[in-house]
């Protein structure tokens, strides 16, 4: 028998250690849809088969768990809805059904307006005589030829059905202290009939089958300066009006739908509003939590702001309830705007000086991904979109505010232009679905941004963004599986990984 020298037991001893400590890397089982500018519109996509150089990793850890999703979606408002009254029923039903059939998007959160707001037709209150504090003149008659159809529509479509969020613009005109559409508070002495004003709507739209999900206490509380629809509220008038009278007579009416506060900017205004309202223990029990947009900056999501007001009342929620390309007339049938730096915004040319640096000229693409993903990183479990149709002005519109959506639509020729901010959005509302728990992710690239979710199906879904105008190989890392995937250059991707 043949002694073993010290250095060959070594040796061997090393080997043993070694070989059974590897573990067995399995190869992720995924599905890869991809949007980019060079002309990819939720395309599911098959990897190169020849090896490349791998730049970037992401990790996923299943086992690190944040917020739990809401969902993704859209807005109701009379403006959309209006403009599909206008088209033939088959250019109609392609709208729809690209929203919220099972083929489409399939929109599972959004929001509509109570009373008129900027992208209505006209001003309107469904209690429009003055001093009827019992509100025996409360109607929605204004909704039951557009607003209601399209919701009933959606309905229909919708396999799993969607929440729907509310929010005033203004309370009639005679509950005001200014008597006018815009700007303005509400007088003291009509918060009850406010109150119950929000109960009545609720019932009624029950009555039409709809249920509303949750209530906003004001679209943009701070005011936005301009010729439409809005009423101003501090944050202690804010509390005032939720724990004295909207909580209450939503209590006594049974009405089940949650209450949001704020409904406005991210940023400094958002740290102010956040670190008033969400200390105080006697509103505590009233709110559901938070409502946000995103308009302070068209390259900014806030992560600190955002961050911060989940830290101050972490049982609560942070919503998402508006954004949009604001201050531009759409681009018809010219996908290639879309990704590229060419819109500006309200702040291009009016924010002040200071502020300006926040209002750069931006690319449409990639504000919709970054941000999006920046808010589900950062705590927010629910995003809505602003209209959901416009037509080729940005409009209708009452006050000239044009904007842009994501489905652009002309009525003189019954055409449908179904941009690319569609798709992008798209990532995110047809894969992941409510329920959904956001999980622990690793981007290690600079260029990628992602985010990653375990839906209730027990699928993990990730989100990449390559704004980079170089293609990335990049690693894809899931217990102990990999993947190793080529996204393009502009482009987003999401990943569903089967079990």
């Amino acid at each position: 028998m043949t002694k073993l020298t010290p250095y060959a037991l070594c040796f061997m001893t090393l080997f043993v250690l070694v070989g059974c400590g590897q573990k067995t890397i399995e190869e992720l089982n995924v599905s890869i849809f991809q949007t980019s500018a060079a002309g990819d519109h939720l395309k599911q996509i098959e990897l190169p088969t020849t090896e490349a150089a791998v730049s970037g990793e992401i990790v996923i850890n299943t086992n690190e768990t944040f917020q739990t999703v809401t969902g993704f979606g859209g807005a109701f408002t009379e403006s959309s809805a209006t403009l599909l009254n206008q088209l033939s029923a088959d250019k109609r039903n392609q709208i729809m059904e690209a929203y919220f059939s099972a083929d489409g998007a399939q929109y599972s959160l959004t929001r509509t307006h109570m009373n008129s707001c900027d992208f209505s037709v006209g001003h309107y209150s469904y209690a429009p005589v003055e001093g009827d504090t019992a509100l025996e003149s409360f109607s929605i008659a204004e909704d039951t030829a557009d607003i209601i159809p399209m919701i009933k529509q959606a309905q229909a479509l919708s396999s799993e059905g969607f929440k729907i969020v509310a929010s005033p613009w203004t309370a009639p005109i005679w509950m005001k202290d200014n008597k006018t559409w815009n700007g303005g508070k509400l007088e003291k002495k009509y918060y009850g009939t406010w109150a119950k004003f929000f109960s009545k709507y609720a019932q009624a739209y029950s009555d039409e089958g709809i249920n509303i999900w949750a209530f906003t206490v004001e679209n943009e509380p701070l005011g936005n300066d301009a010729n439409w629809e809005s009423m101003h509220y501090t944050p202690q008038e804010t509390a005032d009006f939720v724990k004295h009278h909207l909580g209450p007579q939503l209590q006594q009416d049974n009405i089940d739908a949650k209450i949001l506060v704020y409904d406005q900017n991210r940023g400094k205004e958002l740290d102010e509003w956040a670190l008033a309202l969400l200390t105080d223990s006697a509103l505590a029990p009233y709110i559901y939590g938070t409502a946000v947009h995103w308009y302070t900056s068209t390259i900014d999501w806030y992560p600190q702001s955002l961050t911060s007001t989940h830290n101050l009342a972490p049982t609560k929620h942070i919503i998402h309830t508006e954004g949009c390309i604001d201050a531009e007339v759409p681009h018809w049938k010219d996908d290639a705007w879309y990704w590229s730096k060419e819109a500006t915004d309200w702040g291009w040319d009016w924010a002040k000086e200071e502020d300006k640096k926040d209002h750069p000229k931006y690319v449409p693409c990639y504000r919709y991904a970054r941000d999006i993903i920046g808010c589900m990183n950062n705590w927010v479990e629910g995003w809505i979109d602003w209209n959901m149709v416009l037509d080729k002005n940005g409009g209708p519109n009452l006050a000239n505010n044009w904007c842009i959506a994501p489905v652009i639509v002309d009525t003189d020729s019954n055409e449908v232009y179904i941009t690319p901010l569609y798709y992008v959005l798209s990532h995110f509302s047809k894969f992941i679905r409510p329920d959904a728990i956001r999980t622990g992710i690793d981007t290690k690239h600079d260029a990628l941004m992602a985010t990653a979710v375990k839906n209730k199906d027990g699928s993990n879904v990730v989100i990449v963004f390559n704004e980079s105008d170089k293609p990335i190989h990049y690693k894809l890392t899931i217990d102990n599986k990999e993947k190793t995937i080529l996204i393009d250059q502009q482009a987003i991707q999401t990943i569903v990984v089967s079990q």
